[in-house]
């Protein structure tokens, strides 16, 4: 066809150059264009390849309308002569003066006439049917792969005045097809289910709605064909073949039947694993990366990530371009396969230059301070995708990408080019929040998180709620040394009526003054140390406890202290809002100094992991255990410094603060000593992907505070759904939980908790 669009010029060329009136050739002393009607004689003038002056003659009459058909302007043409005057007579090709498209849903028609401008097909542009139909063939495959077979499309050109076209494309998409059945043939070591269990596409279910899983598409298919053929090959199966994929639609093109052919073969075994090629490191180094041995089940999952293990070890001597590629040595007779990995390190590369783009406002030197790779060393893949991480933790980037491009003219150097994406870290609010514990809570603050640019946090804040008034002023320099060394200071006020915290009746007020220091111990620990003044005032009323009343009797109802505390966190999450993987543990000891006139201590230790256990689905476990105590002249734990449990930060379904023991007016009066802890598994929001703002969940919790000792049998213990979303009002926390263990009395249930805050 293309080579027949090709000669069609070329002939009808040599047929009408006849038209020229003579055999012999002429002078050109004029060129007139005839049947112009939107396009300008000087465009024609600019695309034939003779002028006044030249000589013309056959040849040339090919080569013009060669030339001029090959503008797509016009769909005919013709030569003549008429003395020495050389004669151009045209037929334009229509111009589209309106695309109209009708019936479509699946795809919208902005995105619809934003393809078909790219390729031509607009307002104002030259209409060639050739395009229509290339329009025509696309439309079909992109509502081909969203399984809507029973597709219709009619396209109709108008005729308009002035040599223009309407051009109207009418779709009927019809209903989707869906899969009717998958059947595996072939295959006896697996059932149907646990193979089928892999697929991505699948019969209708309950959630085909969301997961589209029952409509057939090409990739889809490849893809869950690779999949079956990994299922295989991490099973040992190293010969396992899929034979044929037949894939059939019912006459009403409404039902999709996709029959697939394997061949099995048998299972083998790994009789000898060898390291060869230049290995760099020393083979100890490398012979702990091998996750696959002799006596072994032939895996190619455990295979390959041997490979990328051993390639990333190498990555982190300078070799980031280096191969390591799994031969296997099949013994078919005796069903066993030798696997070989030979390493090709490649050429030793080390930083060039390590540039920064995109940060407008933050100082380059707030986001050098953070890299782990140096300019002027060897790269190191590890140490390059540390330092991005350490860019995504400082909260002040929406986004953060790295390119490692090779240096012109260079076979041994690299650039590390990070592109950030700025967002605002200063926060400037006021607005009112509520929550079923505190009520409604009226909130100003003025927050800058990174200070000119400098990567320091000045803030003030101010809180009011039904039980709670707070002013805070705080500063932090997370860099006060080159060594990263941070240091900053808080102060406070704070009005209390606990009573209505769902505890015991009193009211206090708290002013506070502290410093801290923070001590990098390695990459991923830290040690931080406060020192703190508060001074505390009690006020009982006539619902106050007899607890409390005895407490003040002999220490009196105002007290200064001076605290100093200390605490070690080791965090390997890989971001601080919703990670997915990495761990956080974290133990803090705080005591009051002797001559304070209460002296007590408090120790907790906190650990948090999550493991992502399938994609998109991340498991999290949390638990926390503290400690408190009184020494030297006070018997006990102060009463407003003890630990509570029940409420949406701890055991939910239980109402906040409720767990535990209980005053003499049967008000919740807290512990010094408190054990929680929480498994909850995340997944996806239905109809949002991958959203950094969203989060559910489902939980089991489990916890409560003591007295005298840590009491197992007296855990309360809870399940439920969650549901987490960092709005532009606010973060909003909302959960559905079931008590599991309730004792009723004294247990408050509140089985549905909220809470939503912060400025609009």
């Amino acid at each position: 066809m293309k080579l027949f669009k090709f000669i069609l010029p070329l002939v009808v060329a040599i047929l009408l150059a006849g038209t020229v009136r003579g055999a012999d050739s002429f002078v050109i002393e004029d060129i007139r264009v005839e049947g112009l009607q939107r396009i300008s004689a000087g465009t024609v003038f600019n695309y034939l390849p003779v002028k006044v002056g030249d000589i013309f003659d056959r040849q040339k009459s090919v080569e013009s309308i060669k030339a001029l058909f090959k503008t797509g302007f016009f769909k005919d043409v013709r030569i003549g002569q008429e003395g020495d005057v050389l004669v151009v007579t045209v037929e334009e090709r229509p111009s589209i003066a309106s695309v109209k498209i009708q019936g479509n849903k699946d795809i919208s028609t902005e995105d619809l006439t934003k393809g078909l401008k790219n390729i031509g097909l607009t307002e104002g542009r030259v209409f060639d049917r050739q395009i229509l139909d290339k329009v025509e063939q696309e439309l079909r495959r992109q509502y081909y792969s969203r399984g809507k077979y029973g597709l219709k499309i009619d396209s109709e050109v108008q005729d308009l005045s002035r040599n223009r076209v309407a051009v109207v494309l009418k779709i009927s998409e019809g209903r989707v097809a869906k899969i009717s059945q998958i059947n595996i043939v072939g295959n006896n070591a697996f059932a149907d289910d646990d193979l089928l269990s892999v697929f991505e596409l699948s019969t209708p279910n309950l959630l085909s709605f969301y997961t589209k899983n029952d409509q057939y598409s090409k990739q889809k298919l490849a893809a869950d064909l690779e999949r079956l053929r990994s299922y295989y090959l991490d099973r040992g199966y190293i010969n396992f073949d899929i034979e044929s994929t037949q894939v059939s639609i019912t006459p009403n093109k409404k039902e999709i039947y996709i029959t697939i052919n394997v061949k099995e073969g048998d299972i083998f075994a790994v009789k000898e694993v060898k390291l060869t090629g230049k290995t760099i490191v020393s083979p100890d180094e490398l012979v702990p990366l091998v996750k696959i041995g002799p006596t072994d089940t032939f895996s190619r999952k455990l295979a390959t990530e041997t490979s990328k293990a051993i390639s990333d070890r190498l990555g982190d001597e300078g070799y980031i371009f280096a191969n390591v590629n799994m031969v296997p040595d099949i013994d078919n007779a005796a069903k066993t396969v030798n696997i070989t990995f030979f390493v090709d390190p490649g050429k030793q590369v080390y930083v060039r230059r390590i540039n920064m783009s995109g940060n407008t406002k933050t100082r380059d030197e707030v986001l050098r301070r953070e890299m782990r790779q140096m300019e002027a060393a060897w790269a190191s893949t590890a140490k390059i995708e540390r330092s991005k991480t350490r860019l995504e933790r400082l909260g002040y980037f929406q986004e953060v990408n790295v390119e490692t491009p090779a240096v012109p003219g260079t076979n041994d150097q690299i650039d590390v080019n990070y592109t950030v994406t700025e967002k605002p870290s200063g926060n400037l609010m006021a607005g009112v929040g509520y929550s079923q514990l505190q009520g409604i809570v009226f909130n100003a603050s003025v927050t800058q998180d990174n200070v000119f640019g400098s990567g320091k946090r000045v803030s003030f804040t101010f809180n009011n709620s039904s039980f709670n008034t707070i002013y805070k002023l705080g500063y932090f320099n997370p860099y006060t040394t080159l060594d990263g060394i941070s240091s900053g200071f808080d102060l406070s006020y704070r009005d209390t009526n606990a009573f209505q915290l769902n505890v015991s009746s009193y009211s206090s007020k708290v002013f506070s003054a502290g410093i801290n220091l923070g001590i990098p111990l390695g990459e991923f620990s830290s040690l931080r140390a406060n020192l703190d003044y508060e001074n505390t005032l009690i006020r009982t009323n006539s619902r106050t406890s007899i607890q409390i009343i005895d407490f003040i009797n002999r220490y009196g109802d105002q007290y200064n202290t001076f605290a100093a505390s200390l605490g070690w966190t080791h965090d390997t999450l890989n971001r601080a809002i919703f990670p997915t993987h990495g761990g956080m543990e974290r133990i803090q000891a705080v005591a009051t100094v002797p001559g304070s006139d209460l002296t007590y201590y408090k120790a907790n230790i906190r650990v948090q992991h999550y493991f992502p256990i399938a994609k998109d689905l991340t498991l999290m476990l949390d638990g926390e255990v503290a400690y408190g105590d009184g020494y030297g002249s006070t018997d006990e734990l102060p009463f407003y410094t003890n630990y509570y449990a029940g409420g949406p930060q701890s055991v939910r379904g239980f109402m906040a603060n409720t767990l535990g023991p209980r005053d003499s007016n049967n008000r919740a009066f807290g512990g010094s000593k408190k054990l929680v802890g929480t498994a909850e598994v995340f997944f996806p929001v239905p109809f949002l992907e991958d959203s950094k703002n969203f989060r559910l969940g489902a939980f089991l919790d489990a916890g409560n505070v003591f007295v005298d000792s840590y009491e197992l049998g007296d855990l309360r213990y809870s399940t439920g759904l969650s549901a987490k979303w960092l709005s532009p009002f606010g973060a909003l926390v909302f959960s559905v939980a079931q008590p599991l263990n309730s004792k009723d009395p004294p247990d408050q249930l509140q089985r549905f908790q909220f809470s939503f805050g912060s400025g609009f």
